[in-house]
């Protein structure tokens, strides 16, 4: 079980972080308590396993990342993870899971690949496909972003500001 602090501290810490010399400083004091019980907390709650890790999304749009294509890979099922270690490697791949292939679709190794265009994307696709001897695939380029978003744990948990 939780406490209630543990919780406001999970749903503090899921949401954007202040880019400013001392962020965990500015969630301690959203939350009345000290930045040393906030870090305190934060490790207990890795060490037990709560936490497994923080993680950044930078907003691709905005640094000049204007392309993405979700690139669907068939790979011999006994190459997957070997396979899917090479393709992680990429810094330009920001996801890559396993999934079941279906009736008319075969492919089971998926990456998101991103890139200032697409010209630069499929450059990547093909050092990748080169890389792990990977030639069956096919490309999903982004059109239009509708929403992203990540899970929100505890909501509710925080005091509101006003």
């Amino acid at each position: 079980m939780l406490s209630e602090l543990e919780k406001k501290i999970i749903a503090m810490i899921q949401g954007d972080m202040a880019v400013i010399k001392r962020p965990y400083s500015q969630m301690a004091q959203r939350l009345s308590i000290s930045e040393e019980t906030l870090l305190k907390t934060l490790k207990e709650l890795c060490r037990k396993g709560v936490i497994r890790r923080f993680g950044a999304t930078l907003r691709h749009q905005k640094s000049g990342y204007t392309a993405n294509v979700m690139a669907a890979w068939q790979v011999e099922e006994d190459r997957i993870e070997e396979v899917g270690q090479k393709m992680s490697r990429f810094r330009q791949v920001s996801h890559c899971y396993r999934r079941n292939p279906t009736g008319g679709w075969p492919y089971n190794l998926y990456t998101m690949i991103h890139g200032k265009d697409e010209a630069s994307c499929l450059k990547i696709v093909r050092e990748i496909a080169e890389k792990t001897g990977v030639s069956r695939y096919t490309l999903l380029f982004s059109k239009q972003e509708l929403k992203k978003t990540s899970m929100e744990y505890f909501p509710g948990a925080l005091p509101s500001d006003g």
